[in-house]
């Protein structure tokens, strides 16, 4: 076959394929058999892989290409991606119309009412009609660059027939209730914790290092915002949904344009009694004016937009009864009661166990072993329990165990606070938590160490306490799934690397409640060393400044604790810093100012920006304050630079930074 003639087979056989997807994935209206559309996909990757050259990214063959990786870059949304309020009944509903129309003095409002999807918002790019870029929702202002995975999702085009040059599509990634109880049994199958549910699964699906595996677990994705240059590109919101669909993107089809409120409220009502009707979550209703251009009069708060809310379902209850109370212990060593329930059906879904949260919440319950009580799913996700219908004769009350169930560490709680924690930082059930906070960017600094390696290297038994990270040779990793010697002697060297670091991230990775970044700083100038911290009483931590006495007491607990001493003694002996080289703050030209940096630095990062100031004698706020000397601003600064100008409080850049410290 000549060449001319490879290219025409291939290029029919992309359009038949697109078709066909098109057709099963996003209208639901096959017209072949998945034998036939095997066939088509064989013949198709049977030419590329004799003419490589042919191959193009929007192939239907290049859903799953991409290779392992490491990690996930993150990157800032072309504008931000919100959350909405919550309207909880038709009554916060109404004062929601009310507002809208106030704000828009009295004019007439028509609003698009949309299923409420239970899953992960995800911001989609395409270029010259190609797929280029796609990024998790994140904060709402930057997210994680998910490009590799979210081109194996079947209903997201690949490439697009559209004029514009760039554009955005931001939709719901989902999993509907079919696909995660097949993934869960076959969880089940593999020995492998089940997820809670379709949202959990999906948000872990579209985040794991193999594309492969996303593939696998059969996400879909919806799309409701079309934007160009981060801006609605069409006045009409129906609209934008309109011509979604006629780009063949996934839109969901149980929508409607209101007229006027009351035709929203009969949306809200009908898909109220008919969400069980759906393959998928849905928990409520979002409403959103249409016109773009009363939007931007109603503006946004800081959180959520103005001029859409979302009103949720009210919650399915049914009447059990309390077998046991059981504690789990949480990745961040909180103790958690759990209700361990008769099973009942809740919309759909057999309920057997509910979460009790703390002490406090079992108390103002009065909930004992043996009552019945009422149950509900809380956005129709999470059951809980919501009151005691029937005490039980026999109802016996629950203690929260002084001693952590898992390891046998003590178990604190301290003053004003409702959680119970385990602070061994090595107890099996927060390990992996605390491998990831000890090896992160900002505290040890160990690149490579993500969560799919610690799940094994914890899995395999390869690490069984933080220390034992400065064990492992690259022979240990060779074994794990996806690790060549070179990434092996890569990691490795990394960790060798982290022994370097100073005394303040050293402090920080050790996983110390209430002591992030800002305070091991704080702590390592105040006494120096590791060791004159850990000796010290409560009163002499106070002395430290930005250390109260909550603070105080958790560092205290944390040295008391023998199996938090033998990890310190672990990493002294394997070479970690303990000592403080030289103070973070010496005199200089910033000497008694305090800085509060906000937005994105031209040069500098955060963490370079604290160093250079500190070296200069200055010291870094978290927020803006009287006390505050200077705010410096850089691109996309947010509250804190309304915050300086409300209190008149002198705001710089990077270069004029740069200027005082070099005098």
């Amino acid at each position: 076959m000549d060449q001319d003639a490879v290219k025409k087979e291939i290029q029919q056989l992309r359009e038949q394929l697109r078709r066909h997807e098109y057709l099963y994935y996003v209208v639901d209206q096959p017209e072949i058999s998945d034998a036939e559309y095997d066939a088509l996909m064989r013949r198709l990757q049977e030419l590329e892989s004799q003419h490589p050259e042919l191959i193009t990214p929007d192939s239907p063959t290049q859903r799953v290409g991409g290779k392992p990786r490491e990690g996930f870059v993150t990157v800032r949304h072309s504008s931000p991606m919100l959350s909405l309020d919550n309207a909880l009944n038709e009554g916060e509903l109404r004062d929601f119309d009310r507002r809208v129309r106030e704000l828009l003095g009295g004019a007439a409002v028509a609003y698009v009412a949309e299923l409420k999807l239970d899953g992960l918002s995800m911001a989609v790019h395409y270029r010259n009609g190609l797929l280029s870029q796609a990024i998790t929702r994140g904060d709402g202002s930057q997210g994680e660059d998910v490009t590799e995975n979210a081109r194996t999702i079947r209903s997201l085009p690949l490439r697009i027939n559209s004029e514009l040059p760039a554009l955005e599509v931001r939709g719901e990634v989902i999993m509907n209730r079919r696909a995660f109880e097949r993934l869960n049994l076959e969880r089940d199958r593999q020995g492998l914790p089940r997820f809670a549910n379709p949202r959990n699964a999906a948000a872990g699906s579209i985040r794991v290092l193999e594309p492969a595996i996303t593939a696998a677990r059969r996400l879909d994705y919806y799309a409701y915002f079309l934007l160009v240059d981060g801006e609605p590109y069409f006045q009409s919101h129906w609209r934008s949904l309109e011509e979604l669909e006629k780009l063949g993107f996934k839109v969901n089809p149980h929508r409607r344009f209101c007229r006027n409120f009351a035709e929203l409220v009969d949306f809200c009502r009908e898909w109220a009694e008919r969400r069980r009707e759906l393959p998928y979550e849905t928990d409520g209703v979002v409403a959103k004016v249409d016109s773009v251009a009363q939007q931007r009069i109603l503006g946004w708060t800081a959180k959520a937009p103005r001029w859409a809310i979302a009103f949720k379902f009210p919650a399915e209850q049914q009447i059990t009864r309390v077998e046991a109370i059981e504690v789990q212990v949480g990745r961040t060593g909180v103790l958690t009661p759990v209700a361990r329930l008769e099973p009942v059906a809740i919309g759909g879904v057999t309920v057997s166990r509910a979460t009790l949260h703390n002490e406090d919440e079992i108390e103002r319950l009065g909930v004992g072993i043996g009552d019945r009580v009422l149950i509900e799913r809380s956005g129709d996700v999470i059951p809980k329990v919501v009151r005691v219908v029937e005490k039980s004769p026999q109802s016996a009350p629950f203690k929260m165990p002084s001693a952590c169930p898992v390891c046998g560490g003590r178990v604190v709680r301290q003053e004003g606070e409702v959680a119970s924690r385990c602070i061994n930082t090595n107890c099996p059930a927060r390990l992996k938590e605390s491998i990831l906070h000890f090896a992160s960017r900002n505290v040890m600094d160990i690149d490579g160490m993500g969560e799919a390696l610690v799940d094994q290297l914890v899995d395999c038994g390869l690490v069984k306490s933080i220390a034992d990270l400065y064990n492992l040779t690259p022979e240990d990793l060779l074994p794990l799934e996806r690790m060549g010697r070179k990434l092996a002697e890569k990691i490795v060297a990394n960790i060798n690397r982290s022994r370097d670091n100073p005394l303040p991230r050293v402090i920080a990775g050790l996983g110390i409640p209430f002591v992030g970044e800002r305070t091991a700083q704080i702590l390592a100038d105040t006494f120096g060393s590791l060791d004159r911290i850990a000796e010290a009483s409560e009163e002499e931590l106070q002395q430290a400044e930005e250390v109260g006495p909550k603070v105080a007491r958790s560092i205290w607990q944390f040295f008391r604790e023998p199996r938090n001493r033998e990890l310190v003694e672990r990493l002294r002996r394997a070479g970690l810093k303990f000592e403080q080289a030289q103070p973070a703050r010496g005199e200089g030209k910033l000497t008694g100012l305090t800085f509060v940096l906000t937005g994105t630095l031209p040069t500098l990062t955060r963490e370079q920006a604290k160093v250079r100031i500190g070296a200069a004698g200055g010291k870094v706020a978290s927020s803006v304050s009287k006390k505050t000397s200077y705010v410096v601003a850089g691109e996309a600064a947010g509250s804190k630079l309304e915050q300086a100008k409300k209190l008149g409080i002198p705001v710089i850049n990077e270069a004029e930074l740069l200027r005082m410290i070099e005098g």
